[in-house]
């Protein structure tokens, strides 16, 4: 029985734990024996923490005895990405340069968890400084998708999404700037929610680009996305309950989303959408010129911004970096303070614009990656492949970004696949309620 626990749902464990059919101290023993027993424990895992993981089982197992559990997750074991500080354990962001760093204090979505009685596994590797969307990382581990031993997880969150789809964690809690919640999550055949920008505490987490950051889940299911939310913020988890597509109307993105898709992906995409309208969604197709004109600056916003944030201690010994990275953020150095200026005030009108553009929509659906994931050794050799197909990794995510929304990734049936759902800034309830449905009708 305990070994059917580590594919099953947060939630579903969390609904074990309330009735007594789960301890959660054999729960956490379950999975730290499965980690510590996997052949990829030191790809997926830059840090496990024990003794902190069960000392936390123990006292969730006393609150479920005396009836006094903290909430639904209580008890649960998951996963946290290389960038939220753990007090007294190392949280390194992937990079040599930070090697050693250990904070005093948990991340304030962490404490959130804490106290909402979740138990911390450890801490998952991801790509360095979370400044890419592959996954690989060859300063530290690159963890491997869960459907080809030879191609990358998605990036950069892809130590969290690999923990779960392993079966290493109920769950996993990353990051998301350009993609790095969706793409791991699209690629291992997982949920996971991109929140928007300034909805969770960045406090405690080790920064890529402040402005687009976002904190998020990587899970098994729309019904875990919802709780964990409800978690890292301390509020209360989306009423899913008689959700719907009926009548719901979603826009098929056609400017950029669909441009270059493999077939694959597109095969996916293609019958995921046939299977919302025969669950009664109204599917719309439509150009949104806009969403190009802000892609166009895209290399205008971020890489500054990553690179500003990072100048002095990267070039106090960019000999410890990976090239790659190194190049992507050095890429930033030489742009204008006046064009970054500008260019965020037309992101703020081009968010405005898309906004009426797509009023009237439940939400507009598009591929979630265009490609499925890059071979890792070809990635290791091959520079030219390297930065084309890190740029087609974050393409379609990065709307999400730039637009300012919460966006949905989930699982299409067909490996590696997932189909997005984005909605409107702050309104994760309502996009949760539509990815619950949109979930039944792809199963």
């Amino acid at each position: 029985m305990a070994s059917e626990w580590l594919s099953m749902s947060a939630a579903d464990l969390g609904r074990g734990i309330e009735t007594g059919e789960i301890d959660p101290v054999a729960l956490t023993e379950t999975y730290l024996a499965a980690i510590s027993g996997h052949e990829l424990r030191d790809r997926i895992y830059a840090r496990v923490t024990e003794d902190r993981a069960r000392a936390e089982a123990a006292a969730a197992a006393e609150r479920a005895r005396s009836g006094h559990r903290f909430g639904p997750l209580d008890g649960v074991p998951v996963s946290w990405k290389d960038l939220f500080d753990t007090a007294g354990v190392a949280t390194e962001a992937g990079s040599a340069l930070l090697r050693g760093r250990t904070p005093a204090r948990d991340a304030e979505v962490l404490q959130n968890a804490t106290m909402a009685g979740l138990v911390c596994l450890g801490k998952t590797h991801m790509s360095e400084l979370a400044f890419s969307g592959l996954g690989y990382n060859p300063v530290t581990q690159t963890p491997p998708s869960v459907n080809d031993a030879e191609a990358v997880a998605g990036g950069s969150s892809s130590g969290a999404a690999t923990s779960v789809a392993f079966n290493l964690a109920a769950a996993g809690i990353g990051s998301d700037t350009g993609g790095s919640v969706r793409i791991p999550s699209a690629w291992n055949d997982l949920v996971g929610l991109k929140t928007t920008s300034g909805r969770l505490s960045l406090g405690g987490v080790v920064p890529l680009c402040a402005r687009f950051d976002t904190v998020g889940p990587l899970c098994r299911s729309v019904e875990d996305a919802a709780l964990l939310l409800a978690v890292l913020e301390g509020g209360r988890p989306a009423d899913l309950t008689g959700a719907t597509l009926e009548g719901r109307r979603f826009l098929v993105l056609e400017t950029i989303a669909l441009d270059d898709l493999r077939d694959q992906p597109r095969v996916a995409f293609d019958s995921a959408v046939q299977r919302f309208q025969a669950a009664g969604a109204l599917i719309e197709r439509r150009e949104v010129p806009v969403v190009a004109d802000a892609m166009a600056l895209s290399s205008v916003l971020f890489a500054p911004e990553a690179y500003g944030t990072w100048r002095d201690t990267i070039e106090s010994a960019p000999h410890l970096m990976f090239s790659e990275i190194l190049e992507r953020f050095r890429g930033g150095a030489d742009v204008l303070a006046a064009d970054y200026v500008a260019a965020w005030q037309k992101i703020d009108q081009y968010r405005a614009a898309y906004a009426q553009a797509v009023a009237g929509f439940d939400a507009v659906i598009l591929p979630s990656c265009p490609i499925l994931p890059p071979n890792i050794a070809r990635l290791a050799e091959d520079h030219d492949y390297y930065i084309s197909e890190n740029l087609l990794t974050l393409r379609n995510t990065r709307i999400g970004n730039l637009m300012g929304l919460p966006a949905l990734t989930l699982p299409t049936g067909l490996a590696s696949c997932g189909v997005m759902l984005m909605g409107q800034p702050f309104e994760e309830e309502r996009l949760l309620r539509l990815g619950v449905a949109a979930e039944a009708a792809l199963a």
